[in-house]
């Protein structure tokens, strides 16, 4: 029988690894039980069951499967949920009472209303009494005790490292149900969060070092999409460079760093449920948009996922210093228009801060948009006064407008950043060809701050207007004084 794609032919189970078909209450049930002592790859009476990978350098080879890859992948080709797993041999006895009124308390704080719930009751709204056993899987990671989490869900391991040098310095390990490893993350982030504090007119306000919704997410996405039969612990981190969130396995399926933040997978719906009614992620599926937006708010960087693989998850928040002109001008803008701008508007508003100008086709590229909607987020920005237009065509650059760098209280910048008129770029081919006896369109696109097409559109005004001769043809072009 194949329990995965990748799955060399053989109808015999892999050695060391039991594989039944068992009848429950009617069901036809496949189990796989594969030893904890079992080491390394999973071998077959034939050759290993493997999978596809990229190697180093980026070619594709064939790898031998670990058990515990094969007990993942047989539950997702299987559509089971890892948390709705039976954990045999379980009992009540394992379960913390604490933990259920732990899970009532926040549920009462969202007036959700399983706070009301004994506790057999919310084990049984949350799906978490699997058919032919007492408990399953997830009611261990929910509210099992420590030594029940060893035991069924060993994996379930959490790291906590502060890397800055001083008192704040740590390095924590925490085994425990889940909400309350939730809860003792986050207290331990917000021990070593830092504020700024931001005069806007008449309003002060406070800049977070790590955002209130970017500790939630990070923190609650790492735990409630994290592959539990994946061996390894979930990282946080802190330096004085980033804010770094990492567990095993990749991306849950259909996810990827282009798309992820329009997907919204779960890889368990059930530990998604109660975290979602316990206020510790966003009820719309929506938690990581909100990351990004409130990092953006913040006149930081956006969370970066560029360095998740296959085999890891990895979410960095940049902690740099904060762009205080861009949070002041959010402030004064959404203020005075009674209403806040959405997360594109806000990536391409913060990505045309940083690169000073740019054009429809550079965002999407920059900013893994889809070229329509780039075009259509710039045209709402322009239209209401944020950005301005230089060009037209594909040649079309966008930047700040005035009225941004007043409301930023830096005036100077907008001046800066517009660069020079057609006047002033005449002005200086003309210096730099008398100065030099000649220039290419390269040199005039780098001397004005244009783009090659713009470039070439003023060389030749001026060569109709006979200040300038075209000597040459393709790469050896190069423009003269007649």
């Amino acid at each position: 029988m194949r329990v995965a794609a990748y799955v060399q032919n053989s109808t015999d189970p892999p050695l060391g690894v039991e594989a039944r078909l068992e009848d429950i209450e009617g069901r036809a049930v496949f189990r796989i039980d594969v030893p904890r002592a079992t080491p390394g790859p999973v071998a077959t009476k034939d050759g290993y069951y493997t999978k596809r990978v990229l190697d180093t350098l980026g070619q594709p080879q064939c790898v031998p499967m670990s058990p515990q890859e094969i007990v993942s992948l047989g539950m997702l080709t299987r559509g089971q949920d890892y948390a709705a797993a039976a954990a045999t041999g379980a009992t009540h006895a394992d379960l913390d009472p604490a933990e259920f009124d732990r899970y009532r308390r926040l549920c009462s704080l969202t007036g959700d209303s399983t706070a009301s719930l004994q506790d057999e009751d919310i084990l049984r709204a949350l799906g978490l009494v699997p058919i032919g056993s007492p408990l399953s899987l997830g009611a261990i990671l929910l509210f099992g005790r420590p030594a029940a989490i060893s035991r069924w869900v060993p994996n379930a391991e959490f790291v906590f490292q502060d890397l800055r040098k001083g008192e704040s310095a740590a390095n924590d390990r925490i085994v425990g149900p889940l909400l309350r490893v939730s809860e003792t993350l986050q207290a331990l982030i917000d021990a070593r969060n830092s504020v700024t504090e931001l005069m806007a007119g008449i309003h002060r306000v406070e800049v977070s070092l790590i955002p209130s919704v970017t500790r939630r997410e990070a923190v609650a996405n790492a735990i409630v999409h994290r592959d539990y039969s994946a061996l390894g612990p979930t990282r946080v981190q802190i330096d004085d460079a980033e804010f770094v969130v990492s567990s095993p396995e990749g991306l849950p399926p259909g996810v990827t760093i282009q798309n992820i933040l329009n997907e919204s997978r779960p890889r368990s719906p059930i530990l998604a449920d109660a975290f979602k009614r316990a206020g510790l992620v966003e009820r719309k599926g929506k938690g990581v948009n909100e990351m990004f937006e409130q990092q953006l708010r913040a006149g930081r960087d956006a969370p970066s996922y560029a360095r998740s693989t296959t085999n890891s998850v990895m979410v960095s928040v940049p902690l740099g210093t904060a762009d205080l002109d861009l949070v002041r001008f959010l402030l004064t803008f959404e203020n005075e228009q009674q209403r806040p701008l959405g997360l594109d508007q806000l990536r391409v508003m913060h990505e045309i801060k940083e690169m000073g100008s740019a054009t429809p086709g550079e965002l999407a590229v920059s900013l893994s948009m889809l070229p329509a909607v780039a075009r259509n987020t710039s045209t709402q920005l322009v239209e209401m006064g944020i950005l301005e237009a230089r060009g037209v065509g594909r040649s079309r650059r966008l930047h700040l407008t005035p009225r941004f760098y007043d409301l930023a209280q830096d005036r100077s910048a907008y001046v800066r950043v517009k660069g020079a008129d057609p006047i002033q770029q005449q002005r200086m081919i003309r210096d730099y060809v008398d100065a030099y006896g000649s220039i290419t369109r390269s040199q005039a696109a780098g001397l004005c701050q244009l783009s090659p097409t713009q470039a070439r559109a003023v060389l030749k005004r001026m060569v109709d207007r006979d200040e300038l001769r075209l000597v040459g043809e393709r790469r050896g072009a190069k423009y003269t004084r007649p």
